[in-house]
């Protein structure tokens, strides 16, 4: 299954709540953290959320 690379590239700060607490569920913290989740609609729907401040790649 594929999986999802996912950099946070802007900061957060003039963000509203709910876009706060979905890069933190996401397990991003400040700008340039990295992470790789699996690829399923739960977490599509967190990236589409937060499309704006994180950049997306897909990895095997």
């Amino acid at each position: 299954m594929a999986n999802l690379k996912v950099t946070q590239i802007k900061g957060k700060i003039s963000e509203k709540q709910n876009q706060r607490d979905t890069l933190r569920s996401l397990g991003l913290k400040r700008i340039g953290d990295v992470t790789v989740r699996e690829d399923n609609a739960q977490n599509r729907g967190y990236v589409r959320t937060v499309a704006h401040l994180v950049k997306v790649e897909e990895i095997d």
